[in-house]
C-alpha cells in the first residue's frame, strides 16, 4: 500500500508559478506510474499530467507546454511545475499512482491510490 500526501497549493494570480509535491510513505514510486489529476466544483476529476515507470510522460492539452511532471532521485517524491498559470487551472490537485497500459493512463479509474489534494486557486 502507497500513502500519499500533496503540498504546494496556494492562491496565486493568473501568469504565476507554482510548484506542487507529492510525497509517497509505504512504498516508493518505482513501482508505478504517477499522476497527477485535479477537480474543480460541480465538476468531474480530470488528468492533468503522468510519469510512467521508465519516466515517460504524458500531458493533457490543456497544460501542454505550461506543466512539467517529474520524479526526484529519491524515488519517493513526484512534482508538478505549474508555469503560466491561468483562472482555468483553479481546482483541487490531486496526485495518484497506479499501473494500466498507457492506452489507460489518462483514466483516473486506473489509479489504486490517490492523495488527500492541495488546493490551486488563480486569480485574474
Amino acid at each position: 500500500q502507497v500513502q500519499l500526501a500533496e503540498s504546494g497549493g496556494g492562491l496565486v494570480q493568473a501568469g504565476d508559478s507554482l510548484r506542487l509535491t507529492c510525497g509517497a510513505s509505504g512504498n516508493t514510486f518505482s513501482d508505478y506510474v504517477v499522476g497527477w489529476f485535479r477537480q474543480a466544483p460541480g465538476k468531474e476529476r480530470e488528468f492533468v499530467a503522468a510519469s510512467t515507470r521508465t519516466n515517460h510522460k504524458y500531458y493533457a492539452d490543456s497544460v501542454k507546454g505550461r506543466f512539467t511532471i517529474s520524479r526526484g532521485n529519491d524515488k519517493n517524491t513526484v512534482w508538478l511545475q505549474m508555469d503560466t498559470l491561468k483562472p482555468e487551472d483553479t481546482a483541487s490537485y490531486y496526485c495518484a499512482v497506479g499501473r494500466m497500459v498507457l492506452s489507460s493512463i489518462r483514466d483516473p479509474n486506473m489509479y489504486y491510490y490517490f492523495g488527500q489534494g492541495t488546493q490551486v486557486t488563480v486569480s485574474s
